[in-house]
This record gives C-alpha cells, structure tokens and sequence, in this order.
C-alpha cells in the first residue's frame, strides 16, 4: 500500500502542476486578449473562453494537490480539544464523507462528459470548441481527488499521518 500511497501523491503533485500551468497559461492569453483588442483593435474569439474554462479546469484539476498540502478550509477548533482516538475517528469520518461526496460527483461528471463527447457539443462561439474538452477536467479532477482521499484515509488509519497534521495530544 506505501506504493499506492507514494504513487497517489505523485499524481496529486502532477495535478498541481497542471493547474499552475493553465493559470500561468490564462494570464499570458489575458495579456495577448488586451494588446490584440486595445492596440491593434481586433476582435477577441477564443480568448475569453480559454481563459474561463482553463481556470475552471485548474480549480478541479488542482483540488488533489490542495488536498495533498492540506491546503483546503479546515476548522481545527474542534480537533484542538479532543484526544488523539476521537481526532482520528473526526478525521475518518469526515474524509470518508467528502470522498463520498466526490465520487457522487464523479459519476455524474462522466456521464455529464460522455453526453459532451457523444453529441459532438460545441461551444456557441465562433470558436466553437468540442465541449468535452474543458468537461474532461471534472472528471479527472474528481477522479484523483477520490484517490486522494483513499490514500489519506489509509495514512490517518493505519498511523502514517497524523488526522488534521495535529500531533497526538499529550495526557495532563
């Protein structure tokens, strides 16, 4: 399991570099959208929306390395008070809710995704881009978030990580 776990890891650090490429990638297309519409006064077809689904595509693309780096909104008032068995069972429970919760997601995103790519959707826009490309990143996303989720829930429950990166309480 320490190689699924180290492998997991990999691909939520991959993740991560993957939604800082598409962000930096964002902000150079925002740049060329404002020189070519403002200096050079042309109009603007595909930059805006490149730009929105890349950085929707960061936002789930990037959520597993968020994860990784316990980088998601966490309230620690109630882990600070309670001992280290109640920590993990806190931590348990709540990362098997969010991992349900994620693999609801996922289900519904491939199907959402698989209906993109079987219609042939295309954008209204003149660019008129293949849909299940931007949707492809929910599922990717969802995907290796759930794995996330299954590796952390294994290192919180077999004492490889401590639940809430908090150490265990000392008795008084």
């Amino acid at each position: 399991m320490s190689t699924f776990v180290r492998l997991i890891h990999g691909l939520s650090r991959l993740c991560g570099v993957v939604a800082v490429a598409l962000i930096a990638l964002s902000i150079v297309i925002v740049c060329q959208m404002v020189f070519v519409r403002a200096l050079l006064g042309q109009s603007v077809i595909w930059q805006t929306e490149f730009v929105t689904f890349s950085l929707i595509a960061a936002t789930f693309i990037g959520a597993p390395y968020v994860l990784l780096t316990r980088g998601h909104v966490n309230v620690e008032l109630l882990p600070l008070y309670l001992g280290h068995r109640a920590r993990v069972a806190l931590a348990l429970v709540g990362s098997a809710a969010a991992l349900l919760f994620c693999l609801a997601v996922l289900w519904n995103s491939v199907s959402w995704w698989w209906e993109a790519y079987s219609k042939n959707w295309t954008t209204d826009s003149m660019w008129r881009l293949h849909l299940w490309i931007p949707y492809l990143s929910v599922p990717v996303g969802m995907a290796v978030l759930s794995l996330q989720y299954v590796a952390d829930i294994y290192c919180v429950a077999t004492g490889r990580d401590m639940p809430f990166g908090l150490p265990p309480k000392e008795r008084t």
